[in-house]
């Protein structure tokens, strides 16, 4: 496969950009119209290390990767806006799941009109992809970071955890699980292969007042840690009052484990955790209800005054979600 065929390849599957965009692909660089303050991350994944292509189709590491960066938008409560990828291929990966990895992020940047305005192609021992996504904001007292909690705010989370680590379970100990119903099983695997990025909940909770908020990456025990340590307060949590996804009891159970020590630990939700003031409480539940992505939102826990950890009020004992051993 030689490299100026796949790229002309790759160009015919990305669209070209929305009214910000003045120059993308093609040039050395991008041009683009930006708004007033820019909020921007970066996000790998690595073969081997966060997915097996055994595991997944090409358009699903593809969705999952550009999903991981833009959770972070999502939980600075920023406008999306523009993507660029960094692709390294191993050797005879073929352009068929090249194109592949590029239609599933750019069927989710349509769907959150963000724009792949670039990027690199290389060569690789293992497949990797790293975005570079840019957020945009008017004021930047409509973003959130994890330093702004305070002593008394309820702690929340959209939607529902532990799916991706069931799945997870799934395909290490028990992989056809003939005990749990088929659509369940489909939908464990969905939530692992195409997480969704809570874009839109961002905004709404960060226009509703909220305090402080991060995206759970490595699981909940860990990213509230983050929380806790970055705003220097003490955040107290219940596990029974996690919002499970469905399937995850009945995985726990046939593993033996429990399920909500699993969905607190197990990690790539990409749901959020949210730190709200007692009075916003009722117009962030509204904001979320209303917003373009309507999710549910779960009060778990509070936030108090003391040595920055994150606790479990009902744990037999600390609690940890993933950590890379660098």
């Amino acid at each position: 496969m030689r490299e100026l065929e796949l790229i002309e390849a790759l160009e015919r599957v990305l669209a070209r950009g929305g009214p910000r965009i003045i120059r993308s692909r093609g040039d050395d660089a991008a041009v683009v119209r930006a708004g007033r303050y820019a909020v921007t991350s970066v996000d790998a994944l690595v073969e081997g290390v966060h997915f097996r292509s055994g595991e997944l189709e090409p358009e699903e590491i593809g969705h999952r990767a550009l999903a991981a960066a833009l959770s972070d938008l999502a939980a600075m409560g920023a406008m999306p806006g523009e993507a660029y990828l960094a692709l390294a291929l191993p050797p005879g990966y073929g352009r068929d799941r090249t194109l592949g990895l590029l239609r599933g992020a750019e069927r989710l940047a349509r769907e959150h009109g963000v724009t792949i305005a670039g990027g690199n192609v290389t060569r690789a021992g293992e497949l990797s992809l790293c975005f570079t996504v840019v957020g945009w904001a008017e004021d930047p007292a409509l973003l959130l970071g994890r330093d702004g909690a305070h002593a008394g705010d309820l702690v929340a989370v959209t939607g529902a955890l532990g799916a991706p680590a069931a799945y997870l379970r799934l395909l290490e100990r028990d992989a056809q699980a003939p005990w749990l119903p088929r659509e369940q099983r489909a939908a464990l695997r969905e939530r692992y292969a195409r997480p969704r990025p809570r874009l839109a909940a961002g905004r709404a909770l960060a226009a509703a007042g909220a305090h402080a908020m991060i995206d759970l990456s490595d699981g909940l025990a860990s990213d509230a840690a983050h929380l806790a340590r970055a705003s220097g307060v003490r955040i107290e949590l219940s596990l029974e009052a996690l919002p499970l996804a469905d399937g995850v009891a009945q995985t726990a159970a046939s593993l033996g484990v429990a399920a909500a020590e699993l969905a607190a630990t197990g990690g790539e939700d990409y749901e959020l955790c949210v730190c709200v003031p007692p009075a916003a409480r009722g117009a962030a539940e509204a904001a979320v209800r209303a917003s373009h992505d309507p999710i549910a939102l779960s009060w778990i826990g509070q936030v108090r005054a003391g040595r920055p950890e994150v606790v479990f009020c009902d744990a037999d004992g600390p609690l940890r979600g993933y950590e890379h051993a660098l």
